[in-house]
Parts: structure tokens; sequence; C-alpha cells
């Protein structure tokens, strides 16, 4: 995040193909709070090889399902991973990958 000379506090998001700069107050927020919490900080880095569905995070880090789903959806409200739907063996998956793979903070 950087302050610039005219009080805006931005935020730079990268991945391999896409950079994007974040100017919104309110977008900032949502980051930086997804980020303070250690199980959508454990989350994104299990997803960070490799997208993977609610039900294998859930049992990777030993919580409930409904926790982790409530967890993935701060995490993409926030604008750091993306979420597709795949059918499963029971149902319907909810798959989550890494949006973006560097935040770039800068004081």
């Amino acid at each position: 995040m950087e302050i610039t000379q005219t009080g805006i506090l931005e935020a730079n998001l990268q991945n391999k193909s896409e950079s994007i700069s974040i100017e919104s107050d309110e977008q900032i927020e949502k980051i930086v709070k997804a980020l303070a919490s250690r199980t959508r900080r454990q989350i994104l880095h299990i997803i960070q090889e490799e997208p993977m569905d609610v039900s294998n995070i859930a049992s990777i880090l030993n919580m409930t399902e409904a926790n982790i789903s409530a967890q993935i959806k701060k995490l993409e409200e926030a604008g750091l991973i993306t979420c597709s739907y795949s059918s499963g063996d029971h149902g319907v998956r909810k798959i989550s990958r890494l949006k973006f793979n560097k935040l770039i903070i800068k004081f």
C-alpha cells in the first residue's frame, strides 16, 4: 500500500499476466482484513500450489466446511481468490484458486 502525494492509499496485486492497482479505501480495507486472519492466510498458502475444493481445505485444516466456506467468501470479496464450481461425487464442488501471486505493499 502506498500513500501518494494526493493522500490516496494504493495496493498493487500482480500475477504472471496481470497487475492491478487498487485505490478504493473500502477494497484495501477488505484486503487487509482478509489477511488479518490466520485461517485465511493458511487457505491462501494451501491453494498456492493448486486449486482446491472446500472439503479438501477443511480436511487439511481440520475445520468444518461451513467455517472454510465463510473464510473463502471473505477472501473472494477481498479479490484475492476466484472460485468456480464443478460436479463432484456428492454434488457440486466449489474450487478456490489464487487470483494473484503477489501483493506489493509500499510505504
